[in-house]
């Protein structure tokens, strides 16, 4: 069938320029490779699709019938292959982004210019903090942070994320600023994971904690962490606002935090669409500024 479709191309291509040169030179090939696919195809089909004179080629009348099929074969070709170079080149249709709550915050700022820039393009986002089953809600683009787990998905650096402890005033008044690492132990901590029954190593440390709360959203754990339940490792940009307003403070303590890296997951590394390419340069240009 294949090579059936190649010989219906060839066809075409010979009537569409009116000789076996003139197709040849565009499709590359030689005059007698046009002409044995011509040949080929009339003996597979049965009939005679060309007649043949030293002068000109002209098409008998199963050719003329046979020939409007294989035209409208190559065009419809030509057209999906001509969609399939604009969506390899121009961000259109939906991009789906995959991410955490308190990351969402980042998207607006990031990607404005790049979606007012291209009408075609839409976005949805597909915010949790828990597992994101990617292939189930079509993900073109997940953003993840830290120690990735072992994954089909190619993941490629955006950037990083400054992370800090951080406590309200009232729980500092009450308990008292841990200046020191047991005391830091004997706080009462906030966070991000499902229980409160087992320790958990502070991001890139050795640092463990058993948290007293718990949650699988970020957001929420920084509005309890501002109730003053207790000391919770947080995004400095996430809770700038927070800072000023006074209702966080940044505790200086002999553990520091280590950058957070933030990555871009993609279902493949090559072919991918504009709308993707165009979504990690920008989302990856947003980080640098941010850092500065």
């Amino acid at each position: 069938m294949l090579d059936q479709l190649k010989r219906m191309a060839v066809f075409a291509s010979v009537v569409r320029h009116g000789s076996f040169a003139a197709a040849a030179r565009q499709l590359r090939t030689s005059t007698s490779a046009v002409s044995q696919q011509v040949r080929a195809l009339e003996t597979d089909m049965g009939v005679t699709l060309l007649h043949r004179s030293t002068r000109k080629l002209s098409l008998t009348p199963a050719g003329e019938r046979f020939h409007t099929g294989c035209a409208a074969m190559v065009a419809a070709a030509e057209a999906a292959q001509a969609q399939l170079q604009q969506l390899r080149d121009a961000p259109e249709g939906e991009l789906r982004i995959a991410m955490t709550v308190g990351f969402g915050r980042r998207v607006g700022p990031a990607l404005a210019s790049l979606l007012a820039a291209h009408p075609r393009l839409t976005l949805h986002l597909q915010v949790e903090d828990g597992f994101t089953d990617l292939v189930a809600h079509r993900i073109d683009l997940a953003i993840r942070f830290g120690r990735l787990p072992d994954s089909p998905w190619v993941a490629q650096r955006l950037g990083s994320l400054h992370t800090s402890l951080y406590a309200a005033p009232a729980y500092l008044a009450q308990r008292g600023v841990p200046g020191t690492l047991d005391a830091l132990r004997a706080a009462d901590w906030l966070m991000l994971q499902d229980a409160t029954d087992s320790p958990r190593r502070l991001p890139g440390t050795e640092f463990s904690v058993r948290p007293r709360y718990t949650s699988n959203n970020q957001l929420t754990l920084q509005q309890l962490c501002e109730a003053g339940l207790g000391v919770a490792p947080l995004g400095d940009e996430d809770v700038a606002e927070s800072v000023a307003a006074g209702r966080l403070l940044r505790l200086s303590t002999e553990l520091a935090l280590p950058e957070l890296p933030v990555w871009a997951l993609t279902p493949q590394r090559d072919a991918q669409p504009a709308k993707v390419r165009h979504a990690i340069a920008a989302l990856k240009a947003h980080l640098v500024e941010a850092a500065r």
